[in-house]
């Protein structure tokens, strides 16, 4: 936070101010401190006004979770205003070249977020010349085949957001790595999330009410997804899928699978989250499990398309 000093009338007007970047643009907020002040009152002025301004900052970059909340109009508009990959972005269909790319880089980076060691070129050479790494395991090829195939699944299917559209992903994705391939955590099979130091960072749901969450976020979205932008629908599925964590393992990679089937169904081009965003992904869905902020899942969203945009015009 820094002062402003403007002369109006033969007064000094002081002003605290503040600047921000959203949506990629940088603006600015000012609190009035008052005019002619001495340095002593100026400065007992500017611990109370920044504590304001903060406040003010804070609840800039807060979006409240349509999935707990029913919005106020104001809000609504604010949260279009932000979700507005149109205006983000030269919206494009995808020509079959640009699918190739993109699935390879999907293929890599969601499963790379996930601990797989198949390199971005080793993705390429799989699923171009079906060539396999020599010291790569078998699953993990596996899986990058599975993510693959699971991308032209979604290119064809009329489904937005089902149970079973869940359960045929993580089928499709696993069905050759994991035993319980397309299966829902059975009774008594509980799931977390560590870091590597150990600490659990994230608890699914308990298994007893995996299918009935999922239910409910199913029929939010049919209820609203002629209400909200898609960018937030595609948000909302995405996130809420994550805090129930319904499979045993494969759940981040099934959500943003999730979250592209929203966008396609909506006629906006897939979205790839890289690995080298994969700390403020998971600051984001922290953000949103722990104070239903939507925000930064939005604004990362935003800033995955506009890097695909630039991957796309390089070709």
């Amino acid at each position: 936070m820094y002062l402003e000093v403007r002369a109006v009338e033969g007064k000094k007007k002081y002003y605290l101010a503040h600047s921000y970047r959203e949506s990629g643009k940088v603006k600015k907020i000012r609190a009035y401190l008052g005019s002619n002040l001495s340095k002593k009152d100026l400065a007992v002025k500017r611990v109370v006004v920044e504590k304001e301004l903060r406040e003010r900052v804070r609840l800039l970059k807060f979006i409240r979770d349509p999935f707990h909340t029913v919005l106020s109009l104001q809000e609504l508009g604010e949260l279009r205003v932000l979700a507005d990959v149109k205006r983000a972005i030269q919206v494009k269909h995808l020509s079959e070249k640009d699918w190739l790319k993109f699935t390879e880089a999907f293929a890599f980076d969601t499963n790379a977020i996930e601990g797989s060691t198949v390199t971005a070129r080793e993705a390429k050479s799989i699923l171009e010349r079906d060539e396999w790494p020599a010291d790569r395991a078998k699953w993990e090829v596996a899986e990058t085949y599975g993510v693959a195939e699971a991308i032209d699944y979604l290119r064809e299917t009329k489904e937005h957001v089902s149970l079973q559209l869940m359960a045929k992903l993580h089928e499709i994705v696993f069905k050759n790595s994991k035993g319980f391939a397309g299966k829902f955590r059975r009774k008594g099979v509980e799931v977390a999330v560590v870091d590597s130091l150990g600490r659990v960072i994230h608890r699914g749901a308990p298994s007893t009410r995996v299918k009935s969450l999922l239910g409910e976020l199913v029929k939010w979205y049919d209820g609203n997804k002629k209400k909200y932008p898609p960018l937030v629908l595609a948000a909302v599925v995405h996130n809420q899928f994550e805090n129930v964590h319904p499979f045993q393992d494969g759940n981040g990679r099934v959500g943003r699978l999730l979250l592209n089937n929203v966008l396609l169904k909506h006629g906006l081009p897939p979205v790839n989250i890289e690995l080298k965003h994969r700390r403020e992904y998971y600051a984001s869905l922290q953000e949103y499990e722990h104070r239903q902020n939507l925000r930064p899942t939005i604004e990362l969203l935003l800033k995955e398309y506009r890097a695909l945009e630039k991957t796309f015009k390089k070709r």
